[in-house]
This record gives structure tokens, C-alpha cells and sequence, in this order.
């Protein structure tokens, strides 16, 4: 009997010496948070995409409190919502700005060569170790999914060989812009500019041979845009956002219809 008896008091002893030591340690160790932060990360919406620039929505609240960032940068917050988080902290919210995905690729399968059958991974990383991927562009979307796969939102499809956004499911989180081997994902704020949907830097005739959906560096928009808000650099033309009003001219003399208004 004892044989059992002393080893389950010993037993018994060890573990309450042990829970004395956890409590001590929790009251000596505690961390004070601020009630600020739970009632904030309540709010938001919990879905840890990452879109305002923090880990999670609870890093994004701990920000907010401790370093003032600011409460909009969460693309899913209603008005309501942010007039909440404004009463908590006493601030007054500015105004939302709403960010969105945009490929920069019009290369479908209609208008983009190939330059060999791809029968491997349905994964643009691991496509584009292969030579750059199968397209002839080798600055084309692959339109193998890997954007559309790692979106939380389900925002992103390939339609026809390449990635198309759905902007009323974006919230501008970034997830497809990090997983791009191409780089041609850019998160943008969602009001009217143009955009030149492609980033190739070859020059017109070695575009033309590839795909039919390319910037030649022809510069008609250049000299069109009454704005200087469009220059084409090192073959291609790029937009000055702070400058373009959206007026769409340069939409209309682009000869290869690539530049679109958003």
C-alpha cells in the first residue's frame, strides 16, 4: 500500500510546487495590455490579410494604439466601424481610401505566343524557373493561378491565360502582388487614372514578335497627355498618378489599346 501511497503524495506534491511557481511567474511576468487594444481588435474585422501593412488584425490594433497608425489603412472597415475605433481613441478617422490589385497584362492566350508547352505544376514560381515560363513575354502572365490561389478573397480568376481582378471582392491586401514571380501586381488606390497594362522593356519590334497586347515605346501618349502625365521610359510608358486627371486621352491614341482608365 505504501509502495503506492508515497509516490502519489510526491506526485501530488510536485505538481502544486509547480502551479505555485506558474502563478508566482504569471503575477511577476504579467504584460499590462491596454484595454484599448481588446476593444479595438474586436472591432476590426478579423480577417488577418495583411492589407494594412501589420501581421494580423490584432498587430494592426496594438499599432493603432501605440503608434498611432492610422485607423484607415483597413480596406474592410465600414464608416460605422471606423467612427467606432475614432470614439476609442479620440481622433477624429480621415477619409478611407480604398486600394485595389491591378495586373499589369493584357496578354491572353488569343494574343500572347508560347514558347513551348508547359505540362509541370499549375504554379507561376515554379513555371517561371523554367526558362521565365512558357510565354514568350517574359514579363507576361504565366495564368497558372498562383495569385488567385493565395487570395483570402477569392477576388482574383484566370480568364483566358491570364489574372483578372475582381475589384468589388478586393480589399488591396497584397497577398497576390507578394506571390507574383512576374512582379506585375501593384496595389493601387481605387479612383479614376490610366494604367498601361504591361511591363515589358524590350523594344517595339521584339514586343510585336511576342505579343500583340504590348507597349511598343511608340510615345504617342507622351505627346498626347496635356498633363506630362504619361513618359515612356526605357521602352515603356509609365503613369505619373499624382499627375493624371483620367481624361482618357491617352486611352484613345494608344495604337495597341493597352492603356486602360480605372
Amino acid at each position: 500500500m505504501f509502495d503506492i501511497l508515497y509516490p502519489a503524495l510526491a506526485i501530488g506534491a510536485i505538481s502544486l510546487l509547480l502551479g505555485g511557481l506558474l502563478a508566482f511567474a504569471s503575477i511577476v511576468f504579467k504584460v499590462e495590455v491596454d484595454e484599448r487594444e481588446e476593444k479595438i481588435a474586436q472591432i476590426l474585422p478579423g480577417a488577418n490579410c495583411g492589407g494594412c501593412g501589420y501581421a494580423g488584425c490584432s498587430a494592426f490594433a496594438k499599432a493603432i494604439v501605440s503608434e498611432g497608425a492610422e485607423i484607415t489603412k483597413c480596406n474592410l472597415m465600414t464608416d460605422e466601424k471606423l467612427a467606432e475605433i475614432s470614439a476609442i481613441m479620440g481622433v477624429k478617422a480621415g477619409k478611407k481610401i480604398k486600394k485595389v490589385a491591378h495586373i499589369a497584362c493584357r496578354g491572353t492566350c488569343d494574343v500572347a505566343k508560347n514558347k513551348y508547352e508547359y505540362y509541370g505544376l499549375a504554379d507561376c514560381v515554379t513555371a517561371s524557373q523554367l526558362g521565365g515560363g512558357a510565354k514568350a513575354c517574359v514579363y507576361g502572365c504565366l495564368g497558372l493561378g498562383s495569385c488567385a490561389e493565395k487570395c483570402p478573397f477569392g477576388a482574383i480568376s484566370i480568364v483566358d491565360g491570364i489574372a483578372v481582378v475582381d475589384k468589388e471582392k478586393c480589399v488591396g491586401c497584397g497577398a497576390c502582388a507578394n506571390i507574383c514571380p512576374k512582379g506585375l501586381i501593384a496595389i493601387v488606390e481605387d479612383k479614376p487614372q490610366a494604367f498601361v497594362n504591361c511591363k515589358s522593356h524590350d523594344k517595339g519590334a521584339v514586343v510585336k514578335n511576342v505579343c500583340e497586347a504590348g507597349c511598343i515605346g511608340c510615345k504617342i501618349c507622351e505627346k498626347k497627355c496635356e498633363f506630362d502625365a504619361i513618359r515612356v521610359e526605357d521602352n515603356l510608358a509609365k503613369v505619373d498618378a499624382d499627375k493624371c486627371t483620367g481624361c482618357g486621352v491617352c486611352v484613345e491614341a494608344c495604337p495597341k489599346k493597352i492603356i486602360e482608365i480605372m
